[in-house]
């Protein structure tokens, strides 16, 4: 059952103006108390992080005492046996995040006095989010790299294969995808160490190894898999999203000159697998739900398994920003939407589970670089400075890109814009650091 928080919903928290963080949003976490060093899991309410581990020892969320969780996962499936600590006789409880979040919300109001006024409880149960460190929100078991951004697979189509047509002859009949490296994925802040790898310098005829030249960021949008899927049974699309968990933002680091010399016949490989960051709030479908719309046409149709009806994609508002070491604040550098998707997240599990693989708790899928179709809306650095033909200019110190350098920040943003709030994933970041 899903839980839509009204949008003319308040709370008693402090919520600044504009923050991506009102009580609509209420995205989840996994973060280290500072003092202390212990492991929360929470959500996010303005610029406050609200402890669901406090909340359960004061006794507001009753029903989730006597089991262990883990991460944001646990959360979401709380009927799980003994590995998570349960005992046979606690009574069931609703999986997924949406009631979970509802008695969240119920406290939070603005006229509910009873976590407001209790300040034994809300002692220890808010802390500061802006010294709070994060963990991802939940164990990642796999990752799986889509390429369902049309805009980015045409601007690629045209750089590398500038005489023949943008789109390979499958890209509009399946969702072609990759799958990653789960163990370095990355929570925002934690610094990318640039790559080592083979590539082809111009003009040479045999590749050297040695620190990657071309270092790129992709514009992302991901999603954490909370229900598991039974083998060999396919998810129909229809019931896909019933398997998210939540969204995060995802920066798909790619290093472009090993990718060039590695990715033909079997695709990218240390080229991407060195480095993925994600953002550390798990924003909610429920959460969402305003700013569902229908995709861009499809055509031709999608074979039956990958068809759905309704509307399965987002109007989620993304920018890219960059700060170079002499820059005092960082630049956007390229604005882009959600919208761009070919493919929904829907029909990318469809397609990931059509052959009877089955879908793992805390499985990431990500969405591919989402570009739009004009300058100053493409999600790489690659598109952005076309193969690093036009150099990117900083507008404070004059220097320019046409790849990232060391000591380069490089910030991903992204909201839905609702009527007087929004409903946002807050950053993923990372600074470059040198090779080792």
């Amino acid at each position: 059952m899903k839980y839509i928080v009204p949008p003319t919903a308040t709370t008693w928290a402090p919520v600044p103006e504009g923050s991506h963080f009102p009580i609509q949003n209420l995205p989840f976490c996994r973060f280290e108390e500072p003092e202390l060093g212990e492991i929360h899991l929470g959500v996010r309410i303005g610029d406050q992080l609200l402890s669901i581990d406090s909340l359960i020892e004061h006794g507001f969320l009753g029903e989730y005492s006597d089991r262990v969780f883990l991460d944001i996962a646990d959360l979401a499936n709380p009927n799980e046996p003994t590995a998570l600590g349960i005992g046979p006789d606690l009574p069931a409880l609703p999986t997924g995040l949406s009631d979970l979040r509802r008695q969240i919300a119920e406290l939070l109001d603005a006229d509910n006095p009873e976590l407001r006024d209790n300040a034994e409880a809300t002692e220890g149960t808010f802390f500061d989010a802006e010294t709070a460190a994060f963990e991802v929100p939940t164990f990642c078991s796999s990752f799986v790299d889509f390429y369902s951004g049309i805009h980015h697979a045409s601007n690629v189509g045209r750089m590398f294969r500038p005489t023949q047509p943008p789109l390979l002859p499958n890209y509009r009949h399946v969702p072609i995808a990759y799958n990653g490296k789960a163990s370095t994925v990355f929570v925002s802040g934690t610094g990318i160490v640039r790559p080592k790898g083979q590539y082809l310098p111009a003009g040479a005829d045999a590749p050297v190894y040695g620190a990657c030249q071309e270092l790129d960021f992709e514009l992302e949008m991901g999603f954490y898999i909370s229900q598991a899927s039974v083998p060999w049974q396919p998810v129909q699309a229809g019931e896909a999203e019933e398997h998210i968990l939540g969204l995060v933002l995802v920066n798909d680091w790619s290093a472009r000159d090993l990718q060039r010399w590695e990715y033909q016949p079997l695709g990218p490989f240390l080229s991407k697998s060195f480095s993925t960051s994600a953002s550390p709030y798990l924003v909610t479908l429920d959460a969402l739900e305003p700013f569902r719309i229908q995709g861009m046409p499809q055509d031709p149709a999608p074979l039956p398994h990958l068809r759905t009806t309704g509307a399965h994609h987002f109007d989620i508002q993304l920018e890219v920003l960059l700060q170079t070491p002499a820059m005092s604040r960082p630049q956007v550098i390229s604005r882009s939407n959600t919208k761009h998707l070919y493919w929904s997240m829907a029909q990318q599990i469809a397609h990931l589970t059509s052959n009877g693989a089955p879908l793992t708790s805390g499985d990431l899928c990500a969405s591919g670089t989402i570009s739009g179709e004009e300058e100053g809306t493409f999600g790489s650095l690659l598109e952005l400075t076309w193969k690093g033909e036009r150099p990117l200019t900083m507008k404070e110190t004059g220097e320019t890109r046409t790849f990232l350098e060391d000591g380069d920040r490089v910030i991903l943003t992204g909201w839905g814009e609702g009527q007087g709030y929004r409903v946002g994933f807050g950053s993923v970041e990372g600074v470059v650091l040198p090779a080792r």
